[in-house]
């Protein structure tokens, strides 16, 4: 389960995703999630869906790795759709002593899951073909405007992307230490609720003690390399759009306005 988590990874490749500008990648997911949180009816969604479609096609990621994330959101996909489906008023459909399913209720929670899962895979996508380094280098080039008020933009991108760059590290060692907790007869599986989270002590002790010894390596690592934040610091690699970036902000800008005119 641990290692179906998708976002936070990179996978290397080459495509046209990939040699997009970071920034333009963090544009057209952001427009992407408004755009998700407008759809309102199944046309939207079916054009929301098909646009998801194109991007993996174009991302050259297998399908199986993609989808593979879902698996992490499975309960929390699995309550949402419960609470639309019997906790939503209208005319009712099937009714089974105090429960009752409407149709509104059916069309909300196929709308709900249909929402979560577009929006955990198109995340992944931005994560899965941009590099940790180069998503910190867009994250600062876009919030730059906000040097203006004396927000530390570079410190803030640095954390946001030190923290997508530990989820995969912290998800392997997550794995290795059960395996070797289990291979000691630890139990995570049987037993009720308080069992289980006193079968979890063996688990996260030594992970946050692992986690906090990655942590002082990083900040004895970056001291040794005389990194004293984002002040009169130079790229080796500048950000600068290409005619292919130009060309994806006016597919993303149409997307959304379709979905506004649609709607």
């Amino acid at each position: 389960m641990l290692r179906d988590i998708t976002l936070g990874q990179y996978y290397p490749t080459d495509s046209v995703l990939h040699r997009l500008d970071p920034r333009t990648k963090l544009f057209g997911t952001m427009i992407y999630i408004i755009g998700l949180f407008l759809c309102k009816s199944w046309i939207e969604y079916g054009i929301a869906a098909a646009a998801l479609a194109v991007m993996i096609i174009l991302s050259r990621v297998p399908v199986s790795f993609m989808f593979r994330g879902l698996k992490a959101i499975a309960i929390l996909l699995l309550i949402s759709v419960v609470f639309n489906l019997f906790l939503t008023d209208g005319e009712i459909w099937i009714k089974i002593g105090f429960l009752r399913i409407t149709y509104e209720g059916l069309r909300l929670a196929g709308q709900m899951a249909a929402r979560l899962i577009c929006l955990v895979i198109g995340a992944s996508i931005m994560t899965l073909t941009t590099t940790p380094n180069a998503l910190t280098d867009g994250l600062e080039r876009s919030l730059g405007f906000l040097k203006v008020i004396r927000v530390p933009v570079h410190e803030i991108a640095m954390m946001m992307s030190i923290a997508l760059r530990f989820i995969p590290i912290l998800i392997e060692e997550t794995d290795k230490i059960m395996k070797a907790q289990m291979a000691r007869g630890a139990d995570f599986e049987n037993g009720g609720l308080i069992e289980k989270a006193k079968a979890m002590v063996p688990l996260l002790v030594p992970l946050f003690i692992s986690a906090f010894r990655r942590a002082t390596d990083l900040a004895t690592a970056m001291e040794a390399r005389c990194y004293h934040g984002g002040e009169g610091r130079t790229k080796m690699k500048p950000l600068k759009y290409n005619a292919r970036d130009y060309a994806a902000y006016i597919i993303v800008i149409a997307f959304l306005v379709l979905l506004i005119l649609i709607r």
